[in-house]
């Protein structure tokens, strides 16, 4: 059996006690996992058990880590364990943190028109087995602006700016934002993608269901993968001062 560990947490407003229970149950009803929620962070502080875990979800939007804390995360990703969220609860947990958005891929800056903004997600079909089956489609929620490390392989995009919404970024050129990527720390898989700032929009988009439960299982399977080829962190190891 395999194990996940999520943590839920930090600001109520993005509902961390439901989507940590929908991630949960997308793990559990494949059959071979074993889940645990824990709403604190000092589950993290134990290295030896954070590492027996098969993948981490983050479900805490801003609050603050440890230095600790976050060093075991790091090092439990690089030897292996996979690391996935989604919208603020990976991508705006710990702001303070440079080296958990070095890890991560990527930070939330702005939702320009706030909530219930209405836009087109577009697929990047062959970047991943994560979106095999997807097509592009539409949602109405936040429209997540994130500062997006380049390194990261894109698997799905949103345009920007929104042709309804006027604010200050309307005076630059036309980007395609990243909403869903996946990135390598060390030996661990990484996966997020932006959408889910109310859990009901899983229920409301099933394409935004199986995209986040497919980078679950992606990124689920990265210590499986490090054990069989025999991957160590000896190619990793620095001890220069980083953040």
């Amino acid at each position: 059996m395999k194990k996940a560990l999520i943590i839920q947490g930090g600001w109520d407003g993005h509902e961390p006690q439901l989507t940590s229970k929908r991630f949960a149950k997308m793990l559990e009803e494949e059959g071979n996992w074993v889940v645990s929620l824990q709403d604190n962070l000092t589950c993290l502080e134990d290295f030896e058990t954070l590492k027996t875990y098969d993948l981490l979800v983050a479900c805490w939007t801003m609050g603050t880590i440890s230095s600790q804390q976050q060093e075991n995360v790091s090092k439990a990703v690089g030897a292996g364990m996979g690391l996935a969220g989604c919208h603020g609860g990976m991508c705006d947990a710990f702001r303070e943190d440079t080296q958990w958005q070095f890890m991560t891929g990527g930070q939330w800056v702005s939702h320009p028109g706030g909530d219930g903004v209405e836009y087109m997600v577009n697929i990047n079909h062959g970047s991943s087995p994560i979106v095999a089956g997807l097509e592009d489609f539409k949602v109405c929620s936040e429209h997540y602006y994130l500062h997006v490390d380049p390194a990261v392989e894109v698997l799905a995009t949103t345009r920007f700016p929104h042709s309804d919404v006027p604010y200050y970024h309307i005076s630059n050129k036309v980007v395609d934002m990243p909403v869903a990527w996946t990135k390598f720390w060390g030996n661990g898989r990484v996966f997020y993608q932006s959408l889910g700032h109310h859990d009901e929009v899983f229920d409301h988009s099933p394409s935004a269901h199986q995209l986040m439960k497919q980078g679950l299982l992606w990124a689920g399977e990265s210590k499986a993968y490090a054990t069989e080829m025999k991957l160590t962190t000896d190619r990793f190891e620095n001890n220069a001062k980083m953040y």
